[in-house]
């Protein structure tokens, strides 16, 4: 499906993810890691388990918000 596409950015997200990113047979002008913590491995209570999901979405959102900002609103204007 995405066999020889060129892609802008290929971003991953988790070690896991980092270390083993599928492939990409077209051309890739920037790949990147942005790190965040992994909700899945939470303990505790399914409260705080909970609440762990939601910060590393927000976390998600903002980080990737401010990656937009710095490096992808600019070039476009």
């Amino acid at each position: 499906l995405y066999i020889g596409q060129e892609w802008d950015y290929v971003i991953t997200v988790c070690g896991g993810a980092n270390e083993s990113c599928p492939m990409f047979t077209g051309e890739v002008r920037n790949r990147l890691h942005i790190g965040f913590d992994d909700p899945s491995e939470a303990t505790g209570t399914p409260e705080f388990i909970n609440s762990e999901f939601h910060r590393v979405r927000d976390e998600i959102k903002a980080r990737f918000y401010q990656f937009y900002i710095d490096h992808i609103q600019g070039k476009q204007e």
